[in-house]
Parts: structure tokens; sequence; C-alpha cells
């Protein structure tokens, strides 16, 4: 803060306060200088909070917009995100992910949803794919979602892959399509005749399985195998959410 030059307050939701430094999360308003040039989401930006994150903006009750440029003393209240966040296009939404959330681009595409994942992607290939397939991309890393250039994003809550999986249903509340899609690589998954694939399958298997599925873009194949229960599990815990708004 400057002498002499006027202060300007933000009272961030307690959602956000994580994202600040740890001077300020404690406090029930974060006090800054007001140029008078500076716009409101800047001023939000440089404290740590992305606007991916951000929901309303309010300044003497009345609802701003980020472009918004306090001229002097005063204050506002950043509210987080609503949720379940609407995504306008396309719909459902896509995702993409950045290289840490490979586990759970895994889950999204198990319960139906579109989610690219590479585990090479720099940042700069991660904001065009987002921009230019309208893919909502998901990361840990703060420093992503604070870039300009980004469309839309979130930051995903939770260090577990469930927890993962359980936020970003609570955020979009998505509709769910599970085992349609393939865990690999993304594609989508149709019926394949056992008679058709039984000499690539291993003995026991194909002694103990009947329906198969296989993924029409990198041709894996797919059954309900002794891993299927966790998996069914994991499905039925998201429908559960998405029908509850994410709290189960």
């Amino acid at each position: 803060m400057t002498p002499g030059v006027p202060q300007f307050g933000l009272r961030f939701a307690q959602e956000l306060r994580f994202f600040l430094s740890a001077r300020h999360r404690r406090a029930d308003e974060v006090h800054v200088s007001c140029d008078g040039t500076s716009t409101l989401g800047h001023v939000v930006q440089s404290l740590g909070v992305p606007l991916t994150e951000v929901g309303e903006l309010t300044v003497s009750g009345r609802a701003v917009a980020p472009s918004y440029r306090p001229q002097g003393p005063g204050s506002a209240d950043v509210a987080a995100v609503a949720r379940p966040q609407p995504v306008a296009s396309p719909t459902p939404p896509r995702f993409v992910l950045d290289v840490h959330l490979g586990a759970l681009a895994r889950l999204l595409r198990l319960v139906g949803l579109d989610a690219a994942y590479r585990n090479d992607m720099s940042d700069e290939a991660l904001l065009e794919q987002a921009n230019a397939e309208h893919r909502v991309l998901l990361t840990q890393d703060r420093g992503l979602l604070l870039r300009r250039a980004l469309w839309l994003g979130a930051y995903v809550r939770g260090s577990r892959t469930d927890a993962q999986l359980a936020d970003v249903l609570d955020r979009f509340a998505p509709p769910l399509a599970p085992w349609i899609r393939c865990m690999a690589c993304n594609g989508m998954l149709a019926p394949v005749p056992k008679s058709e694939i039984a000499s690539l399958l291993r003995p026991g298997t194909r002694r103990t399985y009947d329906t198969f599925m296989r993924c029409r873009s990198c041709e894996r194949l797919f059954w309900r195998g002794a891993h299927s229960g966790r998996l069914e599990a994991v499905v039925a815990s998201a429908r559960a959410a998405v029908r509850t708004g994410g709290r189960t």
C-alpha cells in the first residue's frame, strides 16, 4: 500500500481464500492501493485469485463487471463462481486436462465425458487446444488460470482422484453416459462380436467373457473383467453426485 493513496478493500468468499497469500487468508478484508486505472478484475488476479474461480463482483451492493475501475475509497465483495456453472457451448461441456491430471481424465472418460489429455502437453499447447476446441481447461496450476488468453478454465480441488472427480461433477453437473468412451484415448466404444476378436484374447478371457467393446480410435478391447467392480462403484458414485448436485 502507498501512503496517501486511497485504499480499496476486497472481501473474498471463504472458498476463494486459499488462493490468497498466507498474510491475507484470515483477513476479513484485503486492502489495496486504489490508483484509479487498474480494473477490479486485475486487482483480484494480482492477489492470486483467478477470475475463472470468481462469480459475482459487487460494489456497494451493486453488481459490477471485472472491467470496473475503483476510483476512490470503497470496498467490493468477491463471490465464488456459482455451482453448477453453466457452459453455454458446447453442451455438454468438453474438457482438456493438464499433464498432472491423467488419472482424473480416465475417470471422466469412464463416466462418458469428453476429456482430452496427453502427458506431454506444454502450457501453450493446452491453452491453444482449450480455446480452439472450446474445452474447459482443468488444472491445479493457478498460473494457467491467470492467463488472459484462456477462454474458460477451472481449478480442480482435491488431492485424491475420486475427490477431484466429485469436484468437477459438482461444478459443472454434466449429463453422464458411462461406458461409452475409451479410458485410454477418449475415443468412442462400439460393441464387437466375440467371434471377430476371439483370436486376440487370452484363453482365460475367451473362456470367461462374452461381451466386448472396441475403441473406434485406438482399437483397444474392453470388457467387464475382475476390475469392473471398482469402476462400477465409481460410476454409481458419479451418478449419485450429479443427481444431488455434487453433495452425496
